[in-house]
């Protein structure tokens, strides 16, 4: 019984997709989330004694993109060649975006939504004391290009950071 499911076998069991005889092609990721708050991040640093949070949340969802595999059990562990984040505040709270660039075998989709993700709790965790009701929503892949699949997208003419 063969499985629609690619970490599923034929006999139900779950497992990491063989890809030893894919091709190393070049693969890249988008992704995004917003924070939901009414605090600006001036008020989130000022309450950290000028830490530059925005800088932290960066780093942190760069460090998780390279260690996606850890968090995420049938992920394989990839040499990423280039990992973004951007945080851009708009009314409303923050919105937080990642692109990730790879030359491997398997998609990094799943290491620009972990880059997004915790880049955002990251952030979250500097504003709760500002804002308790502050929330993470919309946690999206954008876009995807390379593979045997080829390219796919939500976005018309696709995200402009790489």
């Amino acid at each position: 019984m063969d499985s629609p499911f690619s970490h599923v076998d034929g006999s139900g069991k779950l497992r990491m997709v063989d890809v030893s005889n894919k091709a190393r092609t070049l693969r890249k990721a988008w992704a995004q989330c917003h924070v939901v708050t009414n605090v600006p991040l001036a008020a989130i640093e000022a309450r950290h004694d000028g830490l530059d949070v925005v800088h932290v949340a960066r780093v942190a969802g760069v460090f998780a993109a390279k260690r996606t595999a850890e968090f995420i059990p049938l992920c394989h562990p990839l040499l990423l060649s280039d990992v973004n984040v951007e945080l851009a505040e708009r009314d409303g709270g923050v919105d937080v975006s990642s692109s990730v660039i790879a030359n491997e075998s398997t998609g990094v989709e799943m290491e620009a939504l972990t880059a997004c993700a915790i880049a955002a709790l990251s952030l979250l965790g500097s504003l709760r004391a500002l804002d308790p009701n502050a929330r993470i929503d919309d946690l999206v892949l954008l876009k995807k290009e390379g593979g045997k699949s080829g390219s796919w997208g939500r976005l018309v003419d696709g995200p402009t950071s790489q």
